[in-house]
């Protein structure tokens, strides 16, 4: 049975029995706690946390996971993979453990025919926490499972929690024996790799209290309301159904590696080592693909990088396999081929997709050349020093600069004979982490706990957001956060957060820039409110400062917005919408929106593109933006089902987080895209976009900055200011000036040379008389002087080796010459064959010299280059050379 089919028979099955279809949310997972969305239950956290209420009763999907925390070994074992599906179905306080357990009982073992999986029900172990009576009594006397197919385990298998305080309980696992190919018998409980998981029934039906790992924590008491979260991983079913020893030669990831082993001539099985590279690949390319799929760009930190060090150790793998060019695109094509039977938006990508990843192999086989001489002057210095360990802030340099994975310095480091100093990188890379993580967090709910805005959410219930209508009006406190706590007060100086039950004020979100302004409270207490975030669903937190009075727990408040901000803010939103369409329209579906801000009077867009625009491309988008403006289109916004949505052909920004109802925000017949966001009721409201340029952000994603209104306006009035200034210069009309200021720049460039050629002829002038008054010093001809000041490095070069050249016979030569450039003084010294055969050599006289100029230098035996810091030096420096030259002849 093809994973496809596994999926949509999952489906299928719930949705026949009164489960919603929740199609697989992005893998940008819309939680600040995590990166990646790293396990089916991730999206409805927020449910089962009670922080929203859910929209069902019960649910299931097949949810998109990637994890990485031990990368280091995929491919080495058959069980390790970045990429996985998670198959789960989910009760919200609907039915629980026996229900739970009849739905899993029955669909893995009906017949194919009858739209189950087959398995044998033989074959099937179960395991229960240690004292869940109840769940052992259900396997056994409601489906029938032998009691001693069933095995009670502990709280670090069978017992499960988020690690933080909050819903728990315990879990019930079905495992599958494989055969006694594949270990001893005696079930789960004595070989996982022979009885392998593939169901976990979670039952949460208590609260948790604090405490650290898998087991030490309190048990604080009963939900009042019981939920059920399972998950089936659907590789490990695939496995078992298709008849194959592991997860790597499954339908979905065999025939990429069929495609690695045909681009290198490798084939799989063959050897150990090639093994685990082309399982590498398999897994890091269809990761990539699905990442890169969801809005996931290359980049340096975040899931950026998470998405950079998986591309770049496959291709590295490819590389070690014997591939010698690029290798992605036939890679990705297979992954897209395969993947997209269950998800078909992969095929409907596939131009953006590959761009995408073209552009990262591109840019990682250009850094692979960079920084291997990086490394291998790494690796000499530390042997020069006599090390055998690389220091830890190299390797972290290779990575953050040059996007060396770890693993990579530590192979390349091993072939030279020395190990890495794996603990100082890790901790400059935490410390890095740590840095964004907390700037991150600071960002977005100061250092508040973030129990103190779910209790908030709790009591309060969520904000109502009139913004939309309205720019002020009446509400009343119902949360108040000081120095990252619930208070019941705040005194005048304090820095307060805010939350009101309605607000006009628009939450930092979507690109948008928040709002600022004033609250002012009956009992006249005045919060200067600075920033909005929504750290928690539907809790708006106002932060300022309380400017007069007192603000207290339910005071009536009066809420009052920027209007002139907001407005600015708005046309700089509506313009942000015309530049992504126009730039469709200009370079095709691939320059989708990759980030934007847009602030009072200006915004900045981020879009694909895997080479730099065009001027010319940029001043057609920016002419085409304008014209929209002069068309006075309405702009209007309307909620509709993300099904109708997309029928529409809204564009949905990648990363984002869509509920089942969406906000629709169209602008006439140009531009229809799902937001959040405030914008202007009609085009000619922006009076004008200027686009001040586009620049590289990051590895296939460019930038565009703008402004926008008065903004735009300044700016070009300015331009307008500088021209005329310009046209008066050169006494020509504006349409002439890029010619007449060509013309006046070709003149300096030739008049530069002449100069430099006049400069060179002077210096070199004085070669003959230099030559001509070369001294004797116990048979070597040298001479040893200072020249014009101000003569350039170069200029003494050339004069250094005319006057050697101009020294005839078969005698020693030896000529050093000094100047003083820039108020620093240089040598140049130069040998012929004669002296360097009496042991006399550049470089050793331009060391001493240079040392005695306060400097440093060097060079080869017949020429060498030195300088320093001290020019009253000069004349010392010309003796020590006369003085080395003496007792060498």
């Amino acid at each position: 049975m093809e994973s496809a089919e596994i999926r949509r028979r999952w489906l299928r099955f719930f949705e026949e029995r009164g489960h919603t279809v929740v199609p697989s949310a992005s893998l940008v997972a819309d939680d600040p706690t995590l990166l990646l969305v790293n396990a089916g239950m991730v999206p409805f956290k927020p449910y089962f946390l009670g922080e929203v209420k859910a929209p069902f009763k019960t649910a299931t999907s097949v949810q998109k996971c990637v994890r990485t925390p031990d990368i280091e070994e995929v491919g080495k074992t058959t069980r390790h993979g970045t990429f996985f599906q998670m198959c789960g179905n989910f009760s919200f306080g609907d039915y629980f453990k026996e229900g739970a357990i009849k739905y899993a009982w029955e669909l893995l073992t009906s017949p194919v025919a009858d739209g189950g999986y087959g398995l044998e029900p033989e074959k099937l172990w179960i395991t229960v926490y240690l004292d869940d009576d109840e769940a052992e009594r259900i396997w056994h006397e409601v489906v029938g499972v032998p009691k001693e197919r069933i095995q009670r385990l502990g709280k670090k298998e069978n017992y499960w929690s988020m690690g933080v305080p909050g819903p728990c309980g315990p879990c019930s696992e079905i495992n599958y024996d494989r055969g006694p190919e594949f270990g001893v018998e005696g079930g789960p409980a004595v070989n996982d790799e022979r009885y392998v998981e593939i169901w976990n029934l979670v039952f949460m039906q208590y609260e948790r209290g604090a405490g650290l790992g898998k087991e030490d924590f309190e048990i604080l008491g009963e939900l009042p309301s019981k939920n059920i979260d399972t998950g089936l991983g659907l590789e490990r079913l695939a496995m078992i159904l298709q008849g194959v020893h592991n997860m790597y030669e499954t339908d979905t990831l065999r025939v990429v590696i069929d495609k690695a082993g045909e681009l290198t001539g490798v084939r799989y099985g063959a050897a150990g080592d090639s093994d685990v590279s082309l399982r590498v690949v398999a897994d890091h390319m269809r990761t990539s693909t699905m990442l890169i799929g969801d809005g996931v760009t290359p980049g340096n930190e975040g899931r950026g990088y998470v998405l950079r060090r998986i591309m770049r150790r496959a291709i590295r793998n490819m590389r070690l396999l014997g591939a010698t060019g690029p290798v992605v695109a036939d890679l990705i094509d297979v992954v897209i081929r395969t993947m997209g039977q269950q998800y078909p938006e992969l095929i409907a990508d596939r131009s953006r997709i590959e761009t995408v990843a073209l552009a990262e192999e591109a840019a990682f086989l250009k850094t692979l050349k960079a920084g291997t001489n990086i490394l291998d002057t790494a690796v000499t210095e530390t042997k020069a020093g006599g090390g055998t360990v690389l220091p830890g802030d190299k390797a972290f340099l290779l990575h953050d600069t040059w996007g060396f994975p770890i693993d990579l310095t530590l192979e390349m480091a091993a072939e030279q004979g020395l190990s890495v100093d794996e603990d100082g990188f890790r901790r400059l890379m935490k410390e890095q982490r740590e840095r964004a993580k907390a700037d991150a967090q600071a960002k977005k709910h100061g250092h508040a706990d973030m129990s103190a805005y779910r209790e908030i959410a709790d009591t309060a219930g969520a904000s109502v957001f009139t913004g939309y209508t309205d720019t002020e009006g009446e509400s009343t406190v119902v949360g108040l956060v000081v120095n990252g706590s619930s208070a019941p007060a705040a005194h005048e100086g304090d820095e307060v957060e805010v939350v009101l039950d309605r607000t006009p004020f628009y939450a930092e979100g979507g690109g948008q820039l928040a709002d600022t302004g004033r609250i002012k409270l009956d009992n006249g207490a005045v919060v200067e409110v600075r920033d909005v975030q929504q750290p928690v669903p539907g809790v708006l937190v106002h932060k300022g400062a309380v400017q007069v009075g007192e603000v207290v727990l339910g005071a009536a408040a009066f809420a009052v917005i920027d209007v002139q901000r907001r407005r600015a803010i708005a046309r700089a939103h509506s313009a942000t919408h015309l530049t992504h369409q126009a730039l469709r329209d200009a370079l095709g579906p691939t320059a989708a929106q990759a980030g934007s801000e847009n602030s009072p009077g200006r915004f900045r867009f981020d879009f694909g593109s895997p080479t730099a625009v065009p001027g010319s491309v940029l001043t057609d988008v920016e002419q085409k933006i304008n014209d929209v403006l002069a068309r006075e289109l309405d702009v209007h916004a309307e909620v509709m089902s993300m099904d109708e949505a997309k029928k529409q052909g809204a564009i949905a920004e990648f990363g984002e987080k869509y509920g089942e109802r969406v906000r629709v925000v169209t602008i006439g017949d140009f531009s229809k895209e799902l937001c959040g966001g405030t914008h202007v009721h009609n085009t000619a409201q922006l009076g004008l976009v200027k686009l001040l340029g586009e620049s590289s952000i990051g590895s296939g994603v460019r930038r565009v900055e703008a402004l926008v209104g008065v903004d735009a306006y300044r700016f070009l009035a300015r331009e307008h200011t500088v021209v005329s200034q310009l046209t008066e210069l050169v006494k020509g009309r504006p349409e002439e000036l890029p010619e007449k200021i060509s013309g006046v720049l070709a003149k300096l460039k030739d008049a530069e040379k002449e100069i430099e050629k006049f400069r060179a002829e002077k210096v070199l002038q004085a070669a003959a008389g230099l030559a001509d008054g070369a001294q004797d010093v116990r048979g070597v001809a040298l001479v040893a002087d200072r020249v014009q000041d101000g003569t350039s490095a170069d200029d003494l070069r050339k004069l250094v080796l005319d006057v050697r050249g101009r020294i005839q016979g078969d005698r020693p030569v030896v000529v050093a010459l000094f100047t003083v450039a820039n108020g620093r003084p240089l040598t140049v010294i130069a040998t012929n064959e004669a002296a360097r055969e009496r042991g006399i050599k550049a470089g050793d006289l331009v060391r001493t010299a240079a040392k005695t100029l306060g400097g440093g230098g060097g060079g080869k035996p017949d020429v060498a280059q030195g300088g320093g810091q001290n020019p009253a030096a000069v004349p010392e420096a010309v003796e020590a050379v006369r003085r080395l030259v003496s007792e060498a002849a």
